[in-house]
């Protein structure tokens, strides 16, 4: 299932569809495109705005507690030795993972990686695997800023979200802490995947001093 553009009849902003025209953003890059950035944090407002009819995030996946996370962590910096800066990106985390929560759940795509981000003409026409839809952290969808936009873009999306340093830095550890799995764990069975996360490691680190 996809989440395309609105209309159909449904009751959300954007529309649950079957079929949309399009290629996965890792096929036709937008990262250099302020409009699909706008695009990206419209969505992304569009998620949000949705009720979460009283629910909460639930589970151990992405979208909790930041320190929930720090045995995999470790697992991936321990495999990640000869590939990565670990000590530096060890620093990263030590400060990024205690950075407390100001605001409540709201509704989340939960996984706004390129592969799961369709682009047609240079703009997003939908996004794919939203089998994680659901309550969580509003900084988890700030994975994208990284994950799939250039500085430039990645700044005029955070002014259209109205998005402060707090939340900011969060969206940064949810999108260090799965970037650091890519890395090593589709180092030789998906290197494409395994590139992205170093990609979304060097924009982390570029604007964050460590």
């Amino acid at each position: 299932m996809v989440l395309g553009e609105p209309g159909g009849g449904y009751p959300l902003p954007w529309s649950v569809q079957t079929w949309l025209s399009g290629v996965p953003a890792t096929d036709s890059d937008p990262g250099g495109s302020v409009a699909f950035a706008g695009d990206l944090a419209e969505l992304i407002q569009d998620l949000r705005a949705i009720d979460t009819c009283g629910r909460t995030f639930t589970g151990t996946r992405r979208g909790g507690d930041l320190r929930a996370h720090d045995a995999w962590m470790e697992v991936c910096f321990d495999r990640s030795t000869e590939l990565l800066d670990v000590p530096a990106l060890r620093r990263l985390w030590s400060e990024l993972r205690d950075l407390p929560r100001a605001t409540p759940d709201v509704m989340t795509h939960g996984d706004l990686i390129p592969g799961n981000v369709l682009v047609r003409d240079g703009r997003l026409a939908g996004v794919i695997d939203v089998g994680g839809f659901g309550p969580a952290d509003p900084a988890l969808d700030l994975v994208a800023a990284w994950h799939l936009l250039d500085d430039a873009p990645r700044q005029a999306l955070r002014e259209q979200l109205a998005v402060d340093d707090l939340e900011w830095d969060r969206g940064k550890a949810w999108a260090l802490e799965q970037a650091m799995g890519l890395v090593w764990y589709y180092v030789t069975s998906n290197p494409t995947m395994s590139a992205l996360g170093r990609r979304t490691l060097q924009r982390i680190t570029g604007e964050h001093s460590i």
